[in-house]
């Protein structure tokens, strides 16, 4: 009897996932999707404004503590996007296996459990510090299965001319959860720094009960494959030695400042990128490889992912800057007390978002209806003049002309975001598109991860070697013994960095906690005393070097920009795979007889004309149809599944041969 019940429960389950999904699954796929996105967002953000509640939680002073400690605490930020980079693709492609919807499930579900066990970390110090990497690689995981497949999800369930809209609104939703993440975390770090992880359990469990009940597998999976063990473990270890040797760069070696020199840096970043070559090369040989390359060959996929990877470098680690620079510097130096400063920066921050939220949807709407290439273009240069004016900013700048340069960055970015998403996943057949949302994925999240890493060695390289010199000028005005203001002005800069960020006055560090500190105090003029001990002291001591660093990154992110919208504007024409006339040649016979197969060869070579420059519109009409016969007369293994409006185009621009149903040049 119970092996019954359980046969008919599997038959129905089976028949109700055979049912065709209502009108109205589109807006269920939509809202559940954007929820993973929420929370996602949510968790990146509440993150980075609660960095000094963190450290102070686990006991790191960055005055004691060693120089290992801190670059650990790059990785709590990193670990969640180092874990969803080398899994995304790999999890993509099992998906387009055994399915979307399960697998986006189960990241729902892997989410809240590396959330949970965030909560409860219960180390101290560094055994703290590896205890939330740890658990941050748990979440990333979970957020692996979420990313690989919601934009899969989404493009399944929306027509074509839809998907830009869709694809806009869980954008906007990513960006109202970093608004979310930047209040709520400013709120929670005051009271608890871990309550901050306990955010996301909530939204999780709601999510994973949600996606279970309501989501449906709406697309044709592919048969097993092998994974490509090779190609994950070439490209996961080449990936973690270049994250690796960026992250110790910023850390001094010997009597170096920063640690360019250290044989791990070295050995790190040219293995990484001698087994990311490597990578690139496998793929190209085995039978079943974890990067699709033929997917490349469609120009809408490949320029989208390549200006995704230059938009998330020149993005991916602007928001930590800002909030070290608010934090840290701008906003004591303004009177705002350290108690304060998460919540007040994460609410100044708001306008790049607010930016992001305005025009993302407009976006997504019109380029429905005209093509990607012009609004993502134009969306990267609005970032780089953006970035430009953010370089022009004095140390002590107005905040609402500050308010202004971020807005813009952020309509940039919201110009951009939500076509370029939608030209990528258009323009894959329907079969290929967890593969296709996986490598997307890929990308951006690579980009912010190098952002992280390429931002943090320009901060730190620049600091080097201005931060010296500048604090034995400002030093140099108080009556301090030399050795006094050398060893402050020569501190590390990552020392500094998270000082400034945690509200540390080294001065008053040195000075007052030992006898000797307390006898030079003694001895200095009163006001000089009151000062040096000030919380606004530090900050207006390193504001003119911090902005000068700042400066080489906004130049940096403004070229990337830049050439993202060079890049952009060779995307080509709207391209939109058709899935029903992929689906139409599956049902023709493989092996056409020879009459069908003359008589379609000689309608293409008399309309064959059709191809030049100059054709009239009604030959152009002759060989598009032409065209439509033979492919459809030479079966499903020829390219008959490009939508017919695009045959023309590709005679007069290629002869390359089809791969897998991909064409040669897009």
């Amino acid at each position: 009897m119970a092996e019954a019940a359980i046969s008919v429960s599997r038959t129905r389950a089976q028949r109700r996932a055979q049912q065709p999904p209502g009108p109205n699954y589109k807006w269920i796929a939509l809202t559940n999707t954007t929820l993973g996105v929420l929370m996602a967002a949510i968790n990146q953000t509440i993150l980075i404004i609660s960095l000094p509640a963190i450290f102070r939680g686990i006991q790191i002073n960055p005055l004691h503590s060693g120089q290992s400690s801190l670059s650990l605490l790059l990785w709590i930020l990193m670990g969640f996007n180092v874990a969803t980079t080398i899994l995304l693709v790999s999890f993509g492609r099992v998906s387009d296996t055994y399915g979307r919807v399960k697998l986006y499930n189960l990241g729902f579900l892997v989410f809240t459990i590396g959330s949970i066990l965030l909560f409860l970390t219960p180390g101290k110090g560094t055994s703290g510090e590896w205890e939330l990497i740890i658990f941050r690689f748990v979440q990333g995981i979970g957020g692996a299965f979420l990313f690989a497949n919601s934009a899969a999800i989404l493009t399944d369930a929306f027509p074509a001319n839809e998907r830009g809209l869709a694809l806009g609104l869980n954008q906007i939703a990513g960006i109202g959860g970093g608004v979310i993440g930047l209040i709520v975390g400013g709120l929670l770090s005051a009271v608890s720094w871990r309550a901050v992880f306990l955010v996301n359990v909530p939204v999780g469990i709601a999510g994973t009960i949600w996606a279970y009940l309501m989501l449906r597998e709406t697309a044709t999976t592919r048969e097993g494959k092998k994974i490509d063990w090779w190609g994950n473990l070439t490209f996961a270890i080449g990936l973690m030695g270049v994250m690796v040797g960026l992250t110790y760069s910023i850390r001094p070696y010997q009597t170096h400042s920063m640690g360019w020199q250290s044989p791990l840096v070295l050995i790190s970043l040219i293995g990484g990128v001698v087994l990311l070559i490597a990578f690139v090369i496998i793929e190209h040989y085995v039978d079943d490889p974890m990067f699709h390359l033929n997917l490349f060959r469609i120009r809408a996929f490949s320029i989208g992912n390549f200006t995704s990877l230059m938009a998330s470098i020149a993005r991916g680690g602007l928001s930590f800057m800002l909030i070290i620079w608010l934090q840290g510097v701008w906003l004591p130096m303004h009177g705002v007390s350290f108690a304060n400063t998460p919540l007040q920066a994460g609410i100044d921050t708001i306008p790049q978002m607010a930016g992001f939220l305005v025009f993302g949807p407009i976006s997504g709407r019109l380029s429905d209806k005209f093509g990607a290439r012009w609004f993502a273009t134009v969306g990267m240069f609005v970032s780089a003049l953006g970035f430009f004016l953010l370089n022009t900013l004095p140390a002590d700048f107005s905040y609402w002309l500050f308010a202004v340069y971020i807005f813009v960055v952020g309509a940039g970015m919201g110009l951009f975001a939500s076509p370029n998403t939608s030209s990528i996943m258009s323009a894959v057949p329907a079969r290929f598109r967890g593969s296709a949302s996986g490598m997307r994925s890929t990308f951006m999240n690579a980009g912010m991860m190098l952002s992280m890493g390429i931002f943090f060695s320009m901060v730190i390289g620049s600091l080097s070697a201005g931060l010296p010199g500048s604090m034995i000028r400002g030093l140099s005005r108080f009556a301090l013994p030399h050795s006094v203001i050398v060893g402050v002005a020569h501190l590390p800069p990552l020392t500094v960095l998270f000082a400034a960020l945690l509200g540390y006055n080294p001065l008053k560090t040195l000075l007052a906690s030992n006898a000797r500190g307390r006898i030079i105090l003694s001895h200095l003029p009163h006001q000089q005393a009151i000062r040096l001990m000030s919380p606004q002291f530090f900050p207006h001591l390193i504001a003119h070097p911090f902005m000068e660093a700042l400066r080489v990154v906004f130049l940096f992110a403004a070229g990337m920009s830049l050439l993202s919208s060079i890049l952009s504007v060779f995307r080509g024409q709207r391209f939109i795979y058709d899935d029903a006339l992929e689906e139409k040649s599956r049902e023709v016979p493989q092996t056409a007889s020879v009459g069908s197969l003359l008589l379609a060869l000689t309608a293409a070579w008399l309309a064959r004309d059709g191809a030049l420059p100059d054709a009239a519109p009604e030959r152009e009409d002759q060989l598009r149809r032409s065209l439509a016969l033979l492919a459809l007369t030479l079966g499903k293994e020829q390219p008959s599944a490009i939508a017919w409006d695009e045959w023309t185009r590709i005679a007069k621009t290629t002869d390359r041969p089809m791969k897998d149903g991909i064409p040669g040049t897009l």
